[in-house]
């Protein structure tokens, strides 16, 4: 649509629903977001860690990774605790590398070794 003087005023009009429209669905998004981010950290025993974790391990498994010290725990006394806010990034770091990045990490390492000669 063209604007010229004569449209002018519901040009503008119609610009300022569609601002009040985008306002509103950020005031939701933001909103859904800060309910997300603002549940509360809750501690597992090593039970409910294995019912949390997705590929529901047997206790035993959680022992040996606590033995490699290769999971984030808390230990008091002789009681394991989980921290469900550590357990997912520790989830989220385990991601492994597709080949393609792998292949362009190893090229840049030897771009890079390569130079310095």
């Amino acid at each position: 649509m063209a604007i010229t003087f004569d449209n002018l005023p519901s040009a503008v009009a119609e610009l300022l629903v569609s601002v009040k429209n985008i306002e509103m669905n950020l005031e939701q998004i933001i909103a859904q977001s800060s309910r997300l981010h603002s549940e509360p950290d809750c501690w597992f025993n090593i039970t409910e860690l294995c019912e949390y974790l997705p590929d529901k391990p047997v206790i035993p498994t959680v022992y040996g990774w606590v033995h490699a010290r290769s999971i984030p725990f808390h230990k008091r006394g002789k009681k394991l605790s989980f921290l469900k806010s550590e357990i997912d990034s520790w989830i989220r770091e385990g991601r492994r590398k597709t080949v393609v990045e792998a292949a362009n990490e190893a090229a840049e390492y030897i771009a890079m070794k390569g130079g310095h000669k």
